[in-house]
């Protein structure tokens, strides 16, 4: 039993305001769930995603207001490519120039075209053109077209220091194949590609990064089930690698681990989803807080930040 890509991958940020502005607006996610840090029930846990949050496509944030930037380097999950259609890319080229949001210009890696820009808070950002995005329906956001809206992850690049001992779990324990090298760059794929099915490990000589505002927190692989779960869990054990006990986080299930080159990594089942404890229709438009956090509701909304 082998993972068939990424779950989900979560950040900080440092305005919770300006996150969901930048996201939903300039970038066209959904947000799907508005819920708390379970660990700081004081901070704002967002979740964005396609339409209706399917694995593959989310990207949460933890946003701590005034929270300092990161430091990029080594030992950190970077580059988060999102997919639109192999067709978008002039699309988006010309939106990012229109509303002054800073990019690269569009340049082709593996055989697909990508934009690189950075989100308010210096996260690194491609928007991915590829060949399966299209056959995927886009989140109508009221500004951005469905026919060109993002998809979910193309997927995500991790800088390490070496990368032989990643690749291992990557491939012996995570189900992923090499899929070639290019412009410094491994790939390795989930399943047939498609959403979420990319890891590119980047050998970086840099210093080591530094979590805060801009940086990735981890990248969480997706698990059938607890079985599928618990079967990597236990590969991870032989290797010596050392994993938590299971946690539930409402909307699936959760292992983390710290992998070779010091990411770190989660395995989060599918099951149960975004819609547990509200309608697709409405998804993330209220705050959603797990049972036992319900009795200190009003205090937790009246610390939280306004979104909007």
């Amino acid at each position: 039993m082998t993972s068939v890509g990424i779950h989900h991958v979560t950040a900080g940020a440092t305005s919770a305001r300006g996150n969901v502005r930048f996201y939903t607006k300039e970038l066209g996610l959904r947000l799907v769930k508005r819920t708390v840090n379970f660990d700081d029930p004081t901070t704002w846990h967002l979740y964005y995603g396609d339409a209706t949050g399917q694995p593959g496509s989310v990207l949460t944030f933890f946003p701590w207001e005034g929270m300092p930037r990161g430091r990029h380097g080594t030992g950190q999950a970077e580059e988060i490519g999102f997919a639109v259609p192999k067709g978008s890319i002039a699309w988006w080229a010309e939106r990012l120039s229109a509303r002054n949001i800073q990019h690269d210009l569009p340049k082709k890696r593996f055989d697909e075209s990508f934009i690189a820009l950075k989100d308010p808070d210096g996260m690194l950002i491609e928007i991915v053109g590829t060949d399966w995005a299209g056959a995927l329906p886009g989140h109508d956001n009221g500004d951005i077209p469905p026919e060109h809206a993002v998809r979910g992850f193309s997927g995500v690049s991790l800088w390490l220091a070496d990368t032989e001992a990643t690749a291992a779990v990557l491939t012996d324990v995570l189900g992923f194949k090499p899929a070639g090298e290019a412009d410094g760059r491994q790939r390795f794929v989930a399943g047939d590609g498609g959403l979420g099915a990319v890891v590119d490990l980047r050998r970086v000589d840099w210093q080591r990064g530094a979590f805060a505002g801009g940086i990735v927190h981890h990248v969480a692989f997706r698990a059938e089930d607890d079985a599928a779960q618990e079967e990597m869990a236990k590969s991870l054990r032989s290797k010596g690698i050392g994993t938590t006990e299971q946690k539930d986080r409402n909307y699936f299930r959760s292992v983390y681990f710290r992998e070779p080159g010091g990411v770190l990594f989660e395995i989060a089942t599918d099951d149960p989803g975004f819609a547990i404890d509200e309608p697709v229709e409405s998804l993330g438009q209220e705050l959603r807080l797990p049972e036992w956090l319900e009795p200190k509701r009003q205090q937790i909304a009246a610390a939280l930040p306004p979104l909007e």
